[in-house]
């Protein structure tokens, strides 16, 4: 199956350079703020979707278990290096467009600073779709191309494409904005029901974050945060969906001590379950063979 191109951040220092040094602490704080606001307080088994070099992951404090899945074995790496073995965690690096997971194993999901990264954002989403239980609660940030920078570029004509309009925009290889009605019609079409939105990162401009406290931006942010349910045109947006107006049916998610294989099936074609071979998965429906190194499982290429 051919799948959209991924943007890989293999080999990157992208914790250290873009927020550790990057000047982003008032974004971070603001993030988490959003995240504070939208996370259930307790949940069972959650799947951070890009998660990087697991920025966000401690701030899912209330769920027990957390798989963080990411294309780059880099970024899980460092992951790993902050949270450690503990079995709370798990680490799987894959394609987003084809996710080696079972379908409805979640009962939460998380995708933050990752969809503006798909050429393909409703068959991201598809997937992501696919292995969330009845009830869930799926937490989307995007990029919005409704900003008041870009509508003010486009109006005094230093920008060619409209914000107005529906279709993504790519301004970068492989980093697109998202228009928010359009995001919207994606997650509704999928079965999700938009339960809030919040406005994000209102103050990310140089001069301010260089004069004024990353706390206090954060702060004021956090006091602007609600009117997304009015209006985005903020640079970030966060939305809180769920599947169903019903609480997840705790029965039906896998508890801690059920075997973590068991969550996987295979990405070439479906199979489940797979056969542990200690440094390798093996499907034996296809009889592709998926690594196992360093604590990661790795889905993106079968061994030979």
């Amino acid at each position: 199956m051919t799948t959209p191109p991924v943007c890989d951040y293999e080999g990157s220092d992208y914790q250290t350079s873009f927020w550790d040094q990057g000047g982003r602490q008032y974004e971070d704080r603001a993030e988490a703020i959003a995240l504070k606001q939208l996370l259930p307080a307790r949940g069972r088994l959650l799947l951070e979707l890009g998660a990087g070099a697991g920025r966000n992951t401690s701030r899912y404090a209330g769920y027990e278990r957390i798989v963080l899945l990411d294309y780059s074995r880099t970024q899980l790496q460092q992951a790993r290096a902050r949270l450690g073995d503990s079995s709370r965690y798990v680490y799987v690096a894959a394609d987003i467009y084809k996710i080696p997971l079972v379908d409805e194993l979640f009962d939460g999901a998380t995708m933050i600073r990752t969809l503006h990264h798909m050429a393909d954002a409703l068959g991201a989403l598809t997937q992501v779709r696919r292995v969330l239980s009845p009830g869930a609660i799926f937490i989307l940030e995007y990029a919005n191309k409704l900003n008041v920078k870009a509508i003010l570029r486009y109006w005094l004509g230093k920008q060619s494409w409209s914000p107005f309009s529906l279709e993504p925009v790519e301004f970068a290889a492989l980093n697109f904005d998202f228009h928010p009605r359009a995001t919207k019609q994606w997650l509704e079409k999928l079965g999700f029901h938009v339960e809030k939105t919040l406005t994000v990162s209102h103050f990310r401009i140089g001069f301010l974050k260089r004069r004024l406290p990353a706390g206090l931006l954060a702060a004021l942010d956090g006091l602007l945060q609600p009117s997304g349910a009015l209006f985005q045109l903020s640079p970030s947006v966060f939305v809180r969906a769920s599947l169903g107006n019903t609480p997840p049916n705790k029965s039906t998610i896998p508890p801690l001590d059920v075997n973590v294989l068991d969550y996987f099936r295979c990405p070439a074609c479906g199979d489940h379950p797979l056969q542990n071979r200690n440094e390798y998965l093996l499907c034996t429906g296809c009889g592709k063979k998926w690594a196992v190194r360093d604590g990661i499982y790795d889905f993106r290429e079968a061994l030979e």
